[in-house]
């Protein structure tokens, strides 16, 4: 099957899928849940085969895909996400009658769905992006990884089979795979209404690109990649030092550093440089080598550690050992702040469990630091409540910079919750407005209309007087369940 009778096939189910009432599209989605769940043991052990995942790993990321599922569904079903906004008519209104306007948010058509590689399931064929877009109305079109094919097929055919299930039209979701041309000739397409993607800088800014020159743009949420850096401050780093060392190691190690708020930036008072590097380094004796998800992504780790190594401005605290086919070991390298600020380099993410430790000499430099920062998904900010007080220029400048702004605990574990924002500014992300994470991530997939003066029996559910879906709307300002 070409690209065209694929995307046409979308089109064509988009036309009655997005009409669907709530409660058959969140039976639809549970139905997908429930699927995978009953395909539990294959899916895994399928996994854990094509990406060198731990067993537990993959069960856990299987449950988290099906709970997002289900966090979409319930959200599907409640309709307040649809935003429904009325200002009823008056036509007493002096000097001009003032016209009924309605309005709320509506799916925008077929939207394209790259896999991505360090998560074979919750990023993957029934991840976030693929569920928020379905649970949106749109119908997806599914690019699976090369990383883990036979798991995107398997999983594919589940969500294919719910799409049966449940009577719906076949272009509801397709399974495609292939290489660079067909992510391509796939965002090209003139039925593409939207992009999902998680993956490296330049394959998510090609993309985005190639969305941009298109006779009709669309848009690109591409997460692209973060260095989630960590700021220390002395008097909470001198009270909880060997600690934070531990959760800064444990949280860099997680998953062989395969996670995208894997922390790679660590700034560090130069008073206390010395013990926390020592810290740092006792606590990465513990730190076994661990296997990555293929040979490629290792060999792009020691690659990426050898050309920093050629740089004179590093202090080497720990170097990987012997290089291996998959099988890697955490790497840590020092360097004063002022070296720091003047080569954007040491800003470049490297995936997986490295470092750069940043040894700043005051406020000031931190400062300097803060406006100079790359976008990030997430900053944390590890100080007392004493020692904030005093940082509100820093504050700004860092919520600027980021998507998720951490006062405790690391960023590594994103809850799938409503409030998650999973998300940041350039190049972190293509737009920083977005989550691929969490309830509001269904508005992606989704823009505003307006109806005025639509005769009240032609008007969707969410806009009735009577309010049949039951649903949070706002009416004339105020948010309210009752009828008009």
């Amino acid at each position: 099957m070409n690209l065209d009778t694929i995307f046409s096939a979308a089109q064509e189910a988009f036309l009655s899928y997005k009409n669907l009432s709530n409660f058959k599209k969140a039976d639809f989605l549970e139905k997908i849940a429930e699927i995978l769940e009953e395909n539990r043991s294959a899916i895994v052990l399928m996994a854990v085969r094509e990406s060198n995942l731990p067993e537990g790993r993959i069960n856990g990321e299987l449950g988290r895909t099906t709970g997002q599922i289900k966090l979409f569904a319930s959200q599907v079903r409640d309709g307040s996400w649809l935003e429904a906004t009325i200002d009823p008519a008056d036509p007493n209104r002096t000097p001009l009658p003032k016209a009924d306007i309605r309005r709320m948010l509506t799916p925008i058509g077929p939207v394209v769905v790259f896999g991505a590689s360090n998560f074979p399931l919750a990023f993957s064929t029934a991840g976030g992006d693929t569920i928020s877009a379905l649970a949106a109305g749109c119908p997806v079109i599914y690019k699976g990884h090369p990383a883990h094919p036979d798991t995107s097929k398997f999983v594919g055919e589940c969500i294919s089979q719910a799409v049966k299930k449940s009577g719906l039209p076949e272009g509801v979701f397709t399974h495609v795979e292939g290489g660079v041309k067909m992510g391509q000739d796939l965002v090209k397409n003139p039925l593409a209404k939207a992009v999902a993607f998680t993956g490296s800088f330049g394959a998510g800014k090609s993309l985005f690109n190639i969305a941009n020159d298109r006779k009709v743009p669309i848009p690109v949420y591409a997460e692209m990649g973060s260095v989630n850096p960590i700021f220390t401050f002395p008097q909470r780093l001198a009270n909880e030092l060997v600690p934070m060392a531990q959760s800064f190691v444990s949280s860099l190690t997680l998953g062989s550093g395969q996670f995208c708020t894997n922390p790679g930036l660590i700034f560090v008072p130069k008073d206390l440089a010395s013990r926390f590097e020592n810290a740092v380094s006792e606590a990465l004796k513990s730190a076994a080598e661990s296997p990555m998800l293929h040979e490629g992504i290792a060999s792009s780790y020691y690659t990426a550690i050898e050309n920093l190594k050629s740089r004179p401005e590093l202090k080497w605290v720990k170097v990987p050992d012997a290089k291996h086919l998959i099988n890697v070991s955490p790497a840590l390298a020092e360097i004063k702040a002022s070296d720091w600020i003047a080569d954007e380099l040491f800003q470049e993410e490297v995936f997986g469990s490295f470092a750069l430790m940043v040894v700043y000499e005051n406020e000031s430099e931190l400062i300097e630091v803060a406006k100079r920062v790359h976008g990030q998904l997430t900053i944390t900010l590890w100080a007392d409540t004493s020692e904030l007080k005093s940082q509100e220029e820093l504050i700004n400048l860092l919520e600027e910079k980021c998507g998720r702004l951490l006062f405790a605990g690391v960023p590594t574990g994103v809850e799938v919750g409503y409030a998650m924002q999973h998300g940041g500014p350039f190049p972190s992300t293509t737009d920083a407005r977005s989550t691929s994470v969490g309830a509001h991530a269904i508005k992606r997939f989704a823009r505003p209309i307006a109806f005025q003066d639509m005769p009240s029996e032609l008007l969707p559910d969410a806009l009735k007087n009577d309010n049949p879906l039951g649903i949070m709307r706002q009416v004339n300002g105020k948010f309210t369940t009752e009828k008009i």
